[in-house]
């Protein structure tokens, strides 16, 4: 079984408050909020695959108004174009020149809000801007805004006018989650209570205080035996026979990214097992393809770890 946090695990200050602040809006969920502090501390960007009206984006304005975060929202739809997330330039006649006007994509916390109902083209948009942080328009490289984080959300594949995302899209989350329908308490907490709104939280934390953080996550130690842990993960994927590719090493590095900050979060300077396994689902699961080419998930990942013994 993999692990989550423990009850009552303490969180490195600020980010208790943080949690605190965002718990008051998503109601039930702090171990995905954990999940999502974790990827933003290690310099990924999330995914978040869901049913519409669970939460998905209240999330997503929650994390950015507690982090203090310069924040827009792309809402995917079957017509956009990639000038529509990227920007594009426009001809003045007085000035005798072309004038850039920058696209939404320029801010810290960008949700790319149902990403997989539009097309494969305007998707595509994103990937320089993930991998690199910078965009590429007309000849210009642009720097995009640090810290920057995507926040995407997307719409279970049965459901009407979705494209599915490719693997080369997907493999830039570093992780992905899903927030299911809220305990009976928590929603009976929603049902009754007033209008709950992210844009009322109170920053806790300001930009430079979150860079400064995501520096010190770097600096965490993994240990050669936990390098070994992860080899032995790493290595099992590729040579078990149950999935059309093992993870890369890509996702070995996100895996290791993600466990240092997991660490760092609760308030460690050293990654355990533990942390390993808390964050593995969430960084390979959507990493993993049966023989059919389907996405494994949460349990094909699950399935990995019980299969690896600890070193």
């Amino acid at each position: 079984m993999t692990p989550g946090p423990a009850p009552g695990e303490p969180l490195r200050p600020p980010f208790d408050r943080v949690l605190t602040q965002v718990e008051s809006v998503v109601l039930g969920k702090p171990r995905q909020i954990r999940l999502a502090l974790t990827c933003l501390l290690a310099r990924g960007h999330l995914l978040i695959e869901d049913l519409p009206g669970v939460g998905k984006t209240t999330l997503a304005h929650a994390l950015a108004h507690a982090l203090g975060l310069e924040f827009t929202r792309i809402q995917f739809t079957s017509d956009l174009l990639p000038g529509d997330i990227l920007g594009f330039s426009v001809y003045e006649k007085d000035s005798g020149g072309f004038r850039f006007h920058a696209g939404p994509i320029f801010a810290q916390v960008v949700l790319a809000d149902e990403i997989n109902r539009a097309t494969p083209k305007a998707q595509s948009a994103l990937l320089e801007a993930m991998e690199e942080g910078q965009v590429t328009l007309e000849g210009v490289t642009r720097r995009l805004p640090e810290p920057f984080f995507v926040l995407a959300t997307q719409n279970p594949y049965t459901q009407a006018g979705v494209y599915p995302l490719p693997e080369s899209q997907l493999d830039r989350f570093l992780m992905r989650l899903s927030l299911g329908y809220p305990d009976p308490a928590a929603e009976r907490s929603l049902l009754a209570g007033k209008n709950r709104r992210a844009q009322a939280l109170a920053p806790v934390l300001a930009p430079a205080d979150l860079m400064a953080a995501q520096s010190a996550v770097e600096q965490v130690h993994l240990a050669p035996a936990l390098l070994d842990y992860l080899q032995a993960l790493l290595g099992h994927t590729r040579a078990c026979g149950r999935f059309l590719h093992g993870l890369s090493p890509r996702a070995g590095l996100g895996v290791a990214r993600a466990a240092r900050a997991w660490a760092w979060l609760h308030d460690r300077d050293y990654v355990i097992p533990e942390d390993v396994q808390a964050i593995f689902p969430s960084v390979a699961g959507h990493r993993l393809q049966d023989a059919e080419g389907l996405t494994g998930g949460d349990a094909a990942a699950r399935s990995v770890l019980a299969a690896v013994a600890i070193p």
